[in-house]
């Protein structure tokens, strides 16, 4: 049903708890839906009809959280051949995975951070390239939030945008992770923006985050979305251009009124940017 979808849009990431809602009547102020298809590719009977039900309906990305791009493991391709068949069946328009790895031996049960190395940069890119030609598709990488850079040869910067390059792929840009890492590694979190490839970059996320000290920032996304995230992103649409946003809320989750209303704050600011921008 669709193909594409308008840069200046807002979408919520789904949860099982809201699907009653959602079936009833669809908000105004949600444009798509992002799932992780991990959680929902092994489930059958009135929850798969009611999933189909959404995606018949509406626009749908997925953000996987298994696919362990960076793993020393091979490959599931097994996985990634019922990943390809889920993402053809809901007309899925964009998948996107995170840059780190989740497996080694075994699942980890945790998203880990790849060294950040010239090894590493040809090793992921490779099977970038593999698993977009599987699919038949792109697939989207996202910049992660990270506590520790085992064996550190390259800066964060550099290692992303090296990826990027060698598999030419295209970007996640998750802007709160930006700002994550920004405070828990010591660097200008502007910078880093600023320095992202422009065209590369397919859609934004957004989110909340737990501050442990004043330099410590936890990735929790189960919280309301903080101002320094705001102005970040504020800075995205004016340096990248406005583009689809994504509002991650995964636990502590708020009425859907209250989901609405950050959602109808980002189409503000990709209202004032567009204006901005003509």
């Amino acid at each position: 049903m669709y193909s594409t979808i308008k840069p200046q849009s807002a979408g919520l990431g789904l949860r099982r708890e809201m699907l009653p809602e959602l079936l009833h009547a669809k908000p105004s102020a949600i444009d798509f839906f992002e799932v992780a298809p991990e959680n929902w590719l092994p489930y059958g009977g009135k929850l798969q009809r009611d999933f189909r039900t959404l995606t018949e309906r509406y626009p749908f990305f997925c953000h996987g959280l298994s696919l362990s791009i960076g793993s020393p493991d091979p490959l599931d391709w097994r996985f990634i051949r019922q990943l390809k068949q889920f993402l053809d069946e809901h007309n899925i328009l964009l998948y996107s995975e995170h840059l780190s790895y989740c497996s080694a031996g075994g699942h980890l049960y945790d998203l880990m951070p790849i060294p950040f190395t010239e090894e590493a940069v040809s090793y992921v890119a490779n099977r970038i390239r593999q698993v977009q030609d599987m699919l038949e598709r792109p697939l989207i990488i996202e910049n992660v939030s990270y506590y520790a850079a085992p064996g550190q040869q390259l800066s964060e910067q550099a290692f992303l945008l090296a990826v990027l390059n060698e598999a030419n792929c295209q970007l996640l840009l998750d802007v709160n992770n930006i700002h994550v890492n920004a405070v828990n590694h010591g660097y200008d979190a502007s910078t880093f923006l600023n320095a992202m490839p422009s065209e590369r970059i397919a859609y934004y996320h957004v989110a909340g985050h737990y501050q442990q000290t004043e330099t410590l920032l936890i990735d929790t996304h189960g919280a309301d979305i903080p101002d320094p995230v705001w102005h970040l992103l504020t800075q995205a649409y004016q340096c990248h251009g406005v583009k689809p946003t994504l509002y991650e809320r995964d636990f502590n989750l708020p009425p859907m009124s209250a989901l609405c209303a950050e959602l109808q704050q980002i189409k503000t600011l990709q209202q004032r940017a567009t204006l901005e921008l003509t």
